[in-house]
């Protein structure tokens, strides 16, 4: 690669690593559930990733002494190139994938972007995360036929409470960036504040007063 600026020069050629899949646009879809004392449970997906998994064959300046034989995350897939173009498409394809890894039918009009996308690793590959939430019932969910790849031939579904999987996520035991950006957007959408563990209609008027989502305008 060389850098070309406007007054017409150019730096020196440099090596540039580009990981690049078919259509790597991606959705994340947070499946959730308001219980009857109003706790919020999220829905994840462990199954194997094998790239995190090889890591055991590499030497890191910073020692890794964990084997990654699986991973728990957020439902998730690639755009299809016969999804249609916009919401409508992200919402489809999240439907889809709901079905696939979780068994669950959702109706796709009903799932609502959690804010603006976000470039996954943006110093190595051009895919782009959207990111969607929908409520559903959970323990409806079932293992999912998967997409038919070898890779998830295996999963097992985990049902946990939102400021866990947030914590789980912080503390390294869930070590996926999209599934905690996806967790951290959801209490957003809600109104859930983790550190304090409770709603933002929960706290004194003074305080309830100042709070300001950080979620975009026409959000519900």
């Amino acid at each position: 690669m060389r850098n070309r600026y406007q007054d017409g020069s150019a730096s020196e050629p440099y090596p540039c690593d580009l990981v690049r899949r078919p259509g790597s646009d991606a959705v994340a879809l947070v499946l959730y559930e308001r219980g009857s004392t109003g706790r919020v449970t999220v829905l994840l997906r462990e199954s194997s990733r094998p790239p995190i998994y090889l890591r055991k064959h590499e030497t890191f300046v910073h020692p890794d002494p964990r084997e990654y034989l699986s991973l728990l995350e957020v439902v998730a897939g690639l755009v299809e190139p016969d999804d249609p173009s916009g919401l409508a498409g992200l919402q489809r394809r999240a439907a889809v994938e709901a079905e696939e890894e979780a068994g669950l039918k959702v109706a796709p009009e009903l799932l609502q972007p959690l804010g603006g996308e976000t470039f996954a690793s943006p110093g190595t590959s051009d895919e782009k995360l959207y990111f969607v939430a929908g409520a559903a019932r959970l323990d409806q969910a079932g293992g999912g036929r998967g997409d038919g790849s070898a890779m998830e031939e295996w999963s097992v579904l985990h049902r946990l409470e939102l400021g866990a999987a947030i914590r789980a996520c912080r503390t390294g035991e869930i070590p996926d960036m999209k599934t905690e950006v996806a967790l951290l957007r959801l209490a957003d959408h809600l109104g859930y504040l983790p550190q304090l563990d409770c709603f933002a209609r929960d706290l004194p008027p003074e305080l309830a007063a100042r709070y300001d989502r950080l979620g975009v305008e026409g959000e519900a």
